[in-house]
């Protein structure tokens, strides 16, 4: 990928075509999980690879071309997500069919994996984009807080914070304690 991606800096749009189809499906699931949105993430990756795009000349090769591609994704969902917070508005009915297709809490659930899974992509998905950003690029891509920090425009404490919080809610709405009851107000 080292010379692709050579060769996308030097002006190969067919360089960086073949990068695009490498990345493509990380960078897609990335931005899904971010906006909680098959329309959305549609749209933060194609901004994404325009940006790449526009910018690749400028790579330095710090970090790994997928490293840097994924930061530019987390910032065009970020900065998705503040827009559509801006401008959120409820159709009218849009709740009268809603339907809550999550089981209520069960032990057994811990043997059925594909229902766990199920379970906390919902819970990933119902986060507020805030703690849903952290918590991705943390747990799912590695990210360290610092980098978490500096893409999200905030200090490395308020990263770790947000991660602690958005750890919290998934624990408790997917693994929820005896007793304990879901107050997400908090």
């Amino acid at each position: 990928m080292v010379s692709l991606v050579e060769r996308a800096k030097s002006g190969d749009r067919e360089a960086f075509d073949r990068l695009v189809r490498i990345t493509h499906s990380d960078s897609y699931a990335l931005a899904l999980r971010l906006t909680g949105s098959t329309e959305d993430a549609r749209d933060v990756v194609q901004e994404a690879y325009l940006r790449a795009y526009r910018s690749v000349g400028r790579f330095r090769g710090d970090a790994l071309f997928s490293t840097w591609l994924y930061r530019i994704v987390a910032n065009c969902a970020a900065t998705h997500n503040g827009r559509r917070r801006l401008h959120r508005h409820d159709d009218l009915g849009a709740h009268d069919d809603v339907i809550d297709t999550r089981p209520d809490y069960d032990p057994t659930l811990l043997g059925d994996l594909a229902a766990l899974r199920v379970n906390l992509d919902a819970a990933i998905r119902d986060l507020p984009p805030r703690l849903r950003s952290v918590v991705v690029l943390r747990d799912m891509y590695d990210m360290p807080h610092e980098a978490i920090a500096k893409e999200l425009g905030i200090s490395v404490t308020a990263a770790k914070v947000r991660l602690h919080r958005a750890r919290r809610r998934l624990r408790e709405q997917v693994l929820p304690l005896p007793g304990e009851e879901h107050d997400h107000g908090r």
